[in-house]
């Protein structure tokens, strides 16, 4: 499968880790089509680890669903999760065991995609822990790519290998359509504000086809759930979506959304900022100015239709700080006689045309984000 545009959808491990059921998915999929998810894009429905028996069925060798969290088989799980317009997705492993000691699909990639395209699904994210010492990482996401490619449904590979082995530089020709990048996020500011700037040097890899994945969103955790930590305030939490937009990173929710607050929800379906993580270039930003080690950073990304993004950040304690722009740093001299027209993309307003700089305060932790064109 090749993604047009970052994927976007649910999955369950931050909250849910190994306390999964049929009636939880059931649930979260009627939840994503009621709360609107669905309507905004957000598509997959996505099983993470622990959904399996601890072994593999002794007659046939496959893996096999958790006979008393799906009683009905995994089968009858996903008819009822396209039944609700959505996609399914599941996971497995490129070791011998998942990260939760499962089985993994090491020298049973054939067969387990077979397996997951008799279930119904559509995605399917691969983990990287209990890998044999010298098996090699790109080898085994070639090889259970071309089993997806091989079992008769169309399954989008999700690959999640950390960042190990130079991921970024190999893992588009393995046909995967996006890859984690980083290790695993946590609901904190530190946790998303350290994944993020991990990443600085590699978003330009990213594109259509294959999308840097820096792990699933914490937005609307509230510290609860399987990643729970010191939690965000709902600054630190726009903060975190703003960049996954801006940098056009996979949008896969972690909150419960049966049980969604109406400010994450908001947030997460906020038009405009979908418009900016979906739009159809998917280009990465630029830095217009990087300062204080990359603690007070200005982006702009290039975008369909002649528009701009334009995004502010303050990760620093200093709230309300003064951050200020010469339009001469994107590419806008004096004297062109131009300026940008700006759009808030938090509240809508219109901004009207800004010439010669941009400068506006930006809180502790938080963020300034708008939408531009260039105007006269």
């Amino acid at each position: 499968m090749f993604p047009k545009k970052p994927p976007m959808g649910f999955n369950t491990w931050n909250t849910f880790a190994e306390n999964i059921s049929d009636e939880m998915i059931r649930a979260t999929a009627d939840a994503m089509v009621e709360k609107g998810l669905l309507a905004a894009g957000y598509e997959y429905l996505v099983i993470d680890d622990c959904w399996s028996e601890r072994q593999r069925d002794k007659i046939t060798d496959k893996i096999i669903p958790d006979a008393k969290k799906f009683p009905n088989g995994m089968k009858a799980v996903s008819d009822y999760v396209h039944s609700k317009g959505l996609k399914f997705g599941m996971y497995s492993c490129a070791g011998v065991r998942t990260c939760a000691d499962y089985p993994g699909s090491f020298g049973h990639e054939y067969l387990d995609a077979e397996t997951f395209a008799e279930y119904g699904a559509d995605f399917l994210k691969y983990d990287y822990c209990y890998k044999p010492k010298d098996a090699d990482g790109p080898l085994l996401y070639r090889r259970m790519s071309m089993a997806l490619r091989s079992c008769g449904r169309d399954i989008m590979l999700s690959a999640c290998n950390w960042g190990c082995d130079d991921v970024h530089k190999w893992i588009r020709s393995t046909g995967a359509g996006m890859y984690r990048s980083t290790g695993d996020i946590n609901d904190s500011f530190v946790s998303f504000r350290d994944i993020f700037l991990s990443q600085l040097d590699n978003y330009v890899y990213s594109a259509p086809g294959c999308f840097n994945d820096i792990d699933m969103l914490t937005v609307g955790m509230r510290n609860r759930g399987n990643v729970a930590a010191s939690g965000c305030t709902d600054e630190e939490y726009r903060t975190e979506f703003a960049l996954w937009c801006m940098f056009s990173a996979p949008l896969m929710l972690g909150c419960d959304v049966r049980n969604i607050d109406d400010v994450t929800l908001r947030l997460v379906t906020n038009p405009l900022m979908l418009r900016v993580n979906q739009d159809e270039e998917a280009r990465p930003p630029f830095f217009a100015l990087r300062e204080h080690n990359d603690l007070c950073n200005v982006y702009v990304k290039v975008m369909s239709n002649n528009e701009l993004a334009v995004l502010f950040t303050n990760f620093t304690e200093d709230d309300g700080r003064s951050m200020w722009m010469p339009l001469e740093n994107i590419g806008i001299p004096v004297t062109a006689g131009k300026g940008l027209h700006l759009t808030d993309v938090y509240t809508g307003e219109d901004l009207g045309v800004h010439k010669e700089y941009l400068r506006f305060s930006v809180p502790a932790h938080g963020t300034r984000m708008f939408i531009a064109k260039i105007e006269g």
